[in-house]
């Protein structure tokens, strides 16, 4: 009984279907034509929404155009350039002449560069020679400590 009840649930498929399936050379036919003509109307679908999406795309563009032109050029800040004498420690590693503070830790960083100075390891970390450790008054320092150990020996 359970095989009877499968079989007319089959022929009725097969009746929906048996106009195209004919013969058996055109069953593999039929499967491909109608495969292909999906696929069409698939790709049509997403070409229109590619398309919105890149119209979508230009309308936030032309926004941030217009905001960046009203920005105001900063200027520098006359602390930073102003030349600050070394102590006598420091000017060991960068030289005697009054410097900016910037130019200060580019000198220090040229030093500690040179010398392969930075942790093979932790490259955040700063290992002192004999001439950092009296600027830094310890052996190994990190790369945020750098700026304010050097701001005591400026004046």
């Amino acid at each position: 009984m359970a095989t009877a009840k499968k079989a007319p649930a089959k022929k009725p498929a097969a009746k929906k279907a048996a106009p195209a399936k004919k013969v058996a050379a055109k069953k593999p036919a039929a499967k491909k034509v109608a495969a292909k003509t999906p696929a069409p109307k698939k790709a049509a679908p997403a070409k229109k929404v590619a398309a919105k999406k890149v119209a979508a795309k230009k309308a936030p563009a032309k926004k941030v155009a217009a905001k960046k032109a009203p920005a105001k050029k900063r200027t520098p800040n006359a602390a930073f350039m102003k030349p600050l004498t070394p102590s006598a420690a420091l000017a060991a590693v960068i030289g005697h002449t009054a410097v900016p503070r910037t130019e200060v830790v580019s000198k220090m960083w040229t030093y500690i560069k040179k010398h392969g100075l930075q942790d093979k390891v932790n490259k955040r970390n700063i290992n002192a020679d004999d001439k950092l450790k009296a600027v830094f008054g310890k052996a190994q320092v990190t790369m945020f400590e750098l700026a304010g150990l050097i701001g005591k020996h400026l004046k």
